[in-house]
């Protein structure tokens, strides 16, 4: 049986070795450092006040304790991707992982504001190197059903984990007091850590990176040109909207010449025989063209849910953080219901479905609008777990079918790169609601913490609607086919 071959069950037998793999462990194992990187993002909107407290930070500073994680994370997985897809994903996943943890270590003892900036920096380059790495495997050693079952496995995690993040922040910062809390939510990091890096040297068939590596051991070609474009593209991009200074802005025009140039020589490049660090042809297939314009557009508006969900009720209502990681456990419990409950339909109708959830996804974003305005009327706050219940259980369908869809066409040996690329244009897209969203709740919010509520949702609204318009479009152009 070729390297890596899957068997009927869930079992990997690779040529030349003696051992065999559970293809089910590999994936608990994959799962775990995702969840971390994941809540390493949602933990810190928590965490900010006590780390100001802690450290003496300034408002600049912990602006980029989120965005200096999230810069690093989007930039590498393009790059991490590749060169997974080329070395071997299993040692690039376990390089990422030793990088999170020793970094998530760094930010936990961190003396001062600029070495946890440094250290933030370092997590999301590990987060960043493991975690295309995660879609490749998927992709490597799970097929059919199989692999839509794994993917909503992948959607599950996505959803509880961004949603518990906050939760436990707070509790760990309620245990341990505000001066220490704060660290401890980094340092869990390690022992989780340490052990996913066991438990991978354990259960990862490595052996079938080894011919991979042999045979590119006499012509190692990593296109180092076309990752410095395209790590630059993003930079343009990224950085003014997640520094948001004056300064940065005039990074943005840059982006599409950058971008330009990228495309160019990664065409001249593939030309001369070289080996592109993207392979363009990936874009020809509709199927991960179009997967990907959906979730970024759909990123775009829903990146910002929790963050405003957050300003209002804390600084309009005055309620706790923990009262808002609370707010969000429906969502959750519904998000991680949906993933496992949708996967009996992606095969057949998982293009539709997409489309139906994010309509659902429409209709809880304006209901949550409604409430909102009711509640300088009477109406009580917990009603927002209700509606954002519904948003929740669209995201869960919506993300490990789309996942599904996206990756189907797409060849075992791209999964890494084409699942980087994936994973960049949601962090752009991100980025970019971030800055749109937030921009327009506190432009309203004069009026009243209700009015700014309900127009950044209902911008929010507008871009989930834009992503449902492409997903009724995919469907259609699938169906004519």
């Amino acid at each position: 049986m070729a390297d890596g071959a899957v068997t009927d069950r869930n079992i990997i037998r690779v040529e030349g070795s003696p051992r065999e793999f559970h293809r089910l462990k590999i994936l608990a194992v994959l799962l775990l450092p995702l969840s971390m990187s994941l809540m390493a993002i949602s933990a810190v909107n928590v965490a900010l006040p006590t780390i100001a407290e802690g450290l003496g930070a300034s408002d600049t500073d912990l602006q980029w304790v989120l965005a200096g994680y999230g810069l690093s994370f989007g930039v590498s997985l393009i790059p991490a991707g590749r060169a997974g897809d080329v070395l071997g994903r299993g040692s690039w996943f376990v390089a990422g992982l030793v990088i999170f943890v020793l970094s998530s270590l760094a930010c936990g003892l961190a003396p001062n504001p600029v070495l946890l900036n440094i250290a933030r920096l370092f997590q999301g380059l590990g987060a960043g190197v493991f975690s295309p790495q995660v879609t490749g495997m998927i992709q490597q050693y799970f097929t059919g059903g199989g692999r839509a079952k794994a993917f909503a496995m992948f959607g599950l995690v996505i959803s509880v984990s961004v949603a518990i993040g906050p939760v436990l922040a707070g509790a760990i910062i309620t245990a341990f007091g505000p001066e220490t809390g704060w660290r401890w939510a980094f340092l869990i990091n390690t022992p989780l850590g340490v052990l996913g890096i066991v438990l991978a040297l354990l259960w990862f068939p490595f052996e079938t990176e080894r011919g991979r590596r042999g045979a590119t051991a006499e012509r190692l070609d990593l296109d180092p040109v076309g990752m410095l474009l395209v790590t630059a593209t993003i930079l343009a991009v990224m950085v003014p909207f997640m520094a948001n200074s004056a300064g940065t802005w005039a990074l943005l025009p840059l982006a599409p010449l950058l971008g330009w140039l990228w495309v160019r020589w990664e065409r001249r490049y593939a030309a001369k025989g070289g080996s592109p660090m993207v392979q363009l042809r990936l874009f020809g297939f509709p199927s991960f063209r179009n997967g990907m314009l959906v979730s970024g557009t759909m990123f775009v508006g829903v990146a910002s849910t929790f963050a405003v969900v957050a300003i209002f009720l804390q600084s309009g209502l005055g309620l706790t953080a923990a009262v808002v990681g609370l707010v969000g456990l429906p969502n959750a419990a519904a998000s991680a219901f949906s993933s496992i409950w949708s996967v009996r339909y992606v095969m057949e109708h998982g293009r539709g479905l997409v489309a139906l959830m994010l309509g659902l996804m429409v209709l809880g974003t304006l209901s949550s609008v409604g409430v909102a305005l009711l509640i300088p009327h009477g109406a009580p706050w917990w009603l927002l777990a209700g509606t954002l219940m519904l948003n929740g259980f669209a995201m869960g369908a919506v993300g490990s079918a789309n996942q599904t869809l996206s990756l189907q066409d797409v060849p075992p040996e791209h999964g890494g790169a084409a699942g980087g690329i994936k994973q960049t244009v949601e962090r752009v897209g991100a980025a970019l609601g971030n800055a749109i969203v937030t921009g327009v709740f506190f432009a309203v919010a004069p009026l009243g913490w209700s009015a700014g509520f309900a127009a950044a949702y209902l911008t929010i609204a507008d871009f989930i609607a834009l992503a449902m318009t492409l997903a009724i479009l995919d469907r259609r152009h699938h169906r004519g086919r």
